[in-house]
């Protein structure tokens, strides 16, 4: 049985690169003469700074004129704090945490001078991953007495993973593409651990990054085949890690292609006017949103 889920964050309203998503994932589980797939919808709100309400009442709204259906309850994650905290803890048991204090000027300027560093650390720092400069690393190598020390005296900090010595545990990964990513990727797809570096996995104001929270509760909810734009397809390198870092089952990926506008750049939820909710005052009909989109009527 396919399960595929759509997981917004109500920052704003919905648009048309939304509901492209949403529209994917929904008929990807009810494909077939059968249609027995499962469609899960999710409510990523763990930012609670910037989530509200009145968002998550309009992606109720937006979806059902859509015409789309999907199982109750719907997952909220501001609720899962537990489990994200229970997944970070074995991270921590096995020695793949570490706090970082730096600042992001700090980190700035350490890798302006990893730039120009010849050793091979600083080299693949300065270069980059898909989110731009890598961390160099300045914190990994602080004593747990020197952690210790200043989280007792309040110094801010962030949980960063230990991507080496997390890609040493878990050994050579691959992931099942059904899409295509940004490239044309398609296939079994190997895993490359040190894509991000050592991201970021939790911070003071957000119990678990996006990194953690998606693949604890694509595990929880059951997901099979995680449908998504290709620009996240990257953090698919990251997330194959984590999950086998927290012994979670390995969905199938199918990223897709995304809805961009006149000028060839993502739409964007300040834009009112792809809103579907905009759209649906103009008389626009659910049909039209999906022949403009290109997907087939049901």
């Amino acid at each position: 049985m396919i399960v595929t889920r759509f997981a917004p964050s109500p920052t704003g309203l919905l648009h048309l690169g939304h509901a492209f998503a949403a529209i994917t994932a929904h008929d990807a589980a009810r494909a077939g003469s059968t249609a027995a797939g499962r469609f899960l919808l999710r409510i990523e709100d763990i930012d609670t700074a910037r989530c509200r309400e009145e968002f998550v009442a309009a992606i109720f709204e937006d979806l059902r004129w859509l015409g789309l259906t999907w199982e109750e309850p719907v997952l909220r994650q501001s609720s899962r704090g537990e489990a994200y905290r229970f997944a970070l803890g074995t991270l921590e048991a096995n020695g793949l945490l570490y706090p970082c204090f730096c600042t992001r000027k700090e980190i700035a300027e350490e890798i302006a001078r990893a730039a120009e560093a010849p050793h091979y650390e600083s080299r693949r720092a300065a270069a980059g991953g898909p989110d731009g400069p890598i961390y160099p690393g300045t914190c990994r190598g602080l004593t747990k007495a020197q952690c210790d020390a200043r989280i007792a005296r309040g110094d801010p900090f962030v949980l960063r993973l230990d991507a080496a010595k997390a890609a040493a545990l878990a050994g050579p990964l691959t992931f099942t593409e059904l899409g295509a990513g940004p490239n044309g990727e398609t296939g079994t797809i190997a895993v490359e651990p040190l894509l991000f570096g050592d991201v970021v996995l939790a911070r003071k104001d957000v119990p678990a990054a996006y990194h953690v929270a998606v693949v604890v509760d694509d595990a929880f909810q059951g997901v099979t085949r995680v449908t998504r734009g290709n620009d996240l397809f990257a953090a698919t390198h990251v997330q194959r890690l984590l999950q086998v870092l927290f012994d979670l089952p390995e969905p199938r990926y199918a990223h897709h292609r995304l809805i961009l506008d006149e000028t060839g750049k993502k739409f964007s939820k300040r834009d009112r006017a792809v809103t579907l909710r905009a759209l649906r005052e103009e008389g626009v009909t659910p049909a039209a949103i999906r022949a403009r989109l290109g997907l087939t009527s049901r």
